[in-house]
């Protein structure tokens, strides 16, 4: 559940040898991707109404949520 979403290889010149990378997990780029119409919808509302100490905590968990739930679609 947690793959790679862009793995890599680069050269290592110090060892003349290619090195995998994994970059960020799928789960962090679906988070994240997530992330952009989540916030929207937040800077939308009315700033005064959110709660200043935890609505950016709440925006991802929720982003989080989402990125589980496209896992699951997945089959994930």
């Amino acid at each position: 559940m947690n793959q790679p979403a862009f793995p890599t290889k680069t050269y290592n010149r110090n060892i003349m040898q290619f090195e995998d990378r994994e970059g960020m997990t799928l789960r962090d780029y679906f988070a994240a991707e997530a992330m952009k119409p989540l916030t929207q919808s937040f800077l939308d509302k009315d700033m005064d109404m959110l709660d200043p100490n935890g609505w950016m905590d709440g925006l991802a968990m929720d982003a989080y949520s989402m990125a589980d739930a496209m896992l699951k679609a997945r089959g994930e």
